[in-house]
């Protein structure tokens, strides 16, 4: 395995914390609310499945690309950059989705920083490629 693998391998077990914490807040708001299937209308409960969802919908894509860009030989720190700024925007994106009265930047932040690495490493990953055709 190379340095990008392990630190691939880093950033997927933090997210995978993260999923879980938004997997247990779901669980928790769900049972204080007393809400047995979907989201019965609540919205405390749609507010955390909503948080839950937009993870499950981002970070997969994410990581999808940074293992290919890792499988590309792409630097260690490239991937540990991107890594990092996934992590950070997660963590506050998910504290929103997991606080009723969290500030709005904390989900502004999140969904921009995810959005910015999902963009950085797309392009990333079609530059490589285009250059490896010359």
């Amino acid at each position: 395995m190379t340095p990008a693998f392990y630190a691939l391998a880093l950033y997927a077990g933090l997210l995978g914390l993260i999923g879980a914490w938004l997997f247990a807040n779901v669980g928790k708001i769900k049972h204080a609310e007393k809400v047995a299937m979907g989201d019965g209308g609540n919205a405390r409960v749609i507010r955390a499945m909503r948080g839950q969802a937009n993870f499950v919908e981002n970070v997969p894509l994410i990581l999808i690309l940074l293992m290919i860009a890792a499988l590309l030989n792409m630097p260690a720190i490239v991937i540990h950059v991107i890594g990092i700024a996934v992590v950070v925007g997660r963590f506050f994106h998910a504290l929103h989705f997991t606080k009723d009265d969290a500030p709005g930047w904390q989900r502004a932040a999140g969904a921009m920083t995810s959005f910015f690495a999902l963009v950085i490493t797309s392009l990333s990953l079609i530059g490589h490629a285009v250059l490896s055709l010359f």
